[in-house]
């Protein structure tokens, strides 16, 4: 009996917070948690806000920008995304709070994802968002945003040097803000811009899971990742951090390399498996360095 009643109490509760939910057109629920400005968001203005984003089962944070760089948009009503937080913006005002709710089903019907490990059908994903001001143009915004960025910079290299200090790690600071641990040089002269670099790697959240390796001889990855130094984008390129440590190895090298979000994958993250802000350590060995080979011309274009 008393369980039937805690059930019953239960489900009322359930019932009474759904129903302080709105909806928008598309089917977003939502819920605005009004902040004292009676002032709403006017098509035109650029806003500073901060949104988070939760995953069923267990309400995981799959992205957030509190207590990181805050998000920067233009109110534009003629480009509203269906289906989105965006619907609900010029109900706010500067300080509103407002928690809302999307379909994964919807979002897969309008091409924004499919269904994967991480979206699954019938899924709802949990929503908070909340409006800190309006800025008066552009100018602004890009000064806000840099001056965000710095604060962000700031405390991730902090972050990494409490990390070094409690475990007790000696390690060389690179120019990007990455620290190598060498423990060992390797022989021959070390690698420059454009010399290949046959490398071990095993890629892991810094103080936490691994994520991606060549190392282990049962995977299904065993071969040497070929490094070009000083690659911008294409084959052969790596992070800023990793493309720097490597250049303190010589062949036979073997250590760490601790680097910083901003010098890794920074606020986008690398989903699924590397998370936004995310700081990493690479244990790496230098299998080989060589001058990499030259660019083949394009073939030539046959006359008429």
């Amino acid at each position: 009996m008393k369980k039937t009643i805690a059930a019953l109490l239960s489900a009322t509760v359930l019932l009474a917070s759904c129903n302080q939910y709105e909806k928008t057109p598309s089917g977003v629920k939502y819920k605005i948690t009004k902040g004292g400005n009676k002032q709403t968001l006017k098509q035109g203005d650029f806003i500073k806000f901060n949104i988070e984003y939760k995953m069923p089962p267990k309400d995981s944070v799959f992205s957030s920008t509190f207590n990181r760089i805050p998000g920067y948009m233009l109110v534009d009503s003629a480009r509203i995304p269906k289906h989105s937080f965006q619907e609900i913006v010029t109900k706010l005002a500067p300080g509103d709070k407002v928690d809302f709710v999307l379909s994964v089903d919807s979002l897969k019907k309008l091409g924004y994802l499919d269904y994967d490990n991480v979206f699954h059908a019938r899924d709802m994903i949990k929503g908070r968002a909340e409006i800190i001001k309006v800025l008066p143009g552009k100018e602004s915004v890009e000064k806000d945003m840099e001056s965000e960025m710095k604060v962000e910079k700031d405390r991730e290299a902090k972050d990494l040097q409490t990390y070094l200090t409690k475990n007790n790690i000696k390690a060389q600071q690179t120019p990007s803000g990455a620290y190598v641990q060498v423990d060992r040089q390797g022989d021959g002269a070390k690698p420059d811009t454009g010399n290949q670099v046959k490398l071990m790697y095993r890629g892991s959240i810094l103080g936490g899971k691994e994520f991606d390796t060549n190392m282990n001889p049962n995977g299904m990855n065993t071969q040497p990742l070929v490094v070009i130094i000083g690659a911008k984008g294409g084959n052969g390129s790596v992070i800023p951090g990793l493309d720097e440590g490597l250049r303190m190895f010589g062949k036979g090298g073997k250590g760490k390399v601790f680097i910083p979000a901003f010098a890794g994958y920074g606020a986008q993250g690398r989903a699924p498996l590397i998370p936004p802000y995310a700081s990493m350590v690479f244990d790496v060995e230098v299998v080989d360095i060589a001058t990499a080979p030259a660019p083949q011309p394009a073939p030539a274009m046959p006359r008429r």
